[in-house]
């Protein structure tokens, strides 16, 4: 444990972040991961999840949680995935 007074607060600071991170994270999962099995699926209302998917995955990038890049990869790719289900 941290000795020193501005020790204890960075450590009280990264628990929070931390979670906070977590939370932010979780959600983009989460949100990915039912687009993925609607797209599976061929159910209604894709174009509404990658809408809100691609939001979650640009806030988490742009918050940090995330890295630009990584989430610029993930949202082309699943509109890709997006593109092709519609097709068929």
């Amino acid at each position: 444990m941290a000795r020193h007074k501005s020790a204890q607060k960075r450590a009280r600071q990264d628990a929070k972040r931390r979670e906070h991170n977590r939370a932010i994270r979780s959600r983009t999962r989460s949100v990915v991961k039912d687009l993925r099995t609607a797209i599976e699926t061929g159910a209604s209302g894709v174009e509404q999840q990658l809408r809100e998917a691609e939001r979650a995955l640009r806030k988490a990038a742009s918050k940090g949680v995330v890295p630009k890049g990584r989430a610029s990869r993930l949202v082309s790719r699943l509109h890709k995935a997006a593109g092709r289900a519609k097709k068929s």
